[in-house]
């Protein structure tokens, strides 16, 4: 029983470490990403989006996903936040993924949902470019 409830715990334990921390204020996430020096990863959302839940739910819940993303600031941005998107293109719809710098360069732009699979190289892409800026 002992070694149950040590695997158990070993288990919850890598689950957390694991786990995204997501930004609400694009404002704090890019303060953070200069101090850090790191990139971002700003998804760009909507309430009733189910491609964005599903994105969520599945995509950047995968573990390899989440490996990837510790280092970068990520931050969730609603479409209809009018302040926030002013510093974005114009975009097509939702779910779209900016991977850009703190001073707001766009390095890699993702608009739709993705496999993990296909969302992993755009990560790599993203942080190659990062390296060379």
């Amino acid at each position: 029983m002992k070694k149950i409830i040590l695997i158990f715990s070993i288990l919850c334990s890598m689950a957390s470490a694991v786990a995204l921390q997501w930004h609400d204020d694009l404002n704090s996430a890019l303060l953070k990403a200069k101090k850090e020096n790191k990139a971002l990863m700003v998804m760009i959302e909507s309430e009733h989006c189910r491609w964005c839940k599903a994105m969520k739910e599945t995509t950047l819940n995968d573990n390899k996903v989440k490996a990837e993303l510790q280092s970068f600031v990520l931050v969730k941005v609603m479409r209809e936040d009018r302040e926030s998107m002013r510093i974005f293109p114009e975009i097509a719809g939702v779910p779209t993924i900016f991977f850009m710098t703190s001073d707001k360069k766009i390095l890699e732009q993702v608009i739709g949902f993705f496999e993990e699979e296909d969302f992993l190289p755009f990560i790599a892409d993203a942080k190659k470019k990062f390296r060379k800026k």
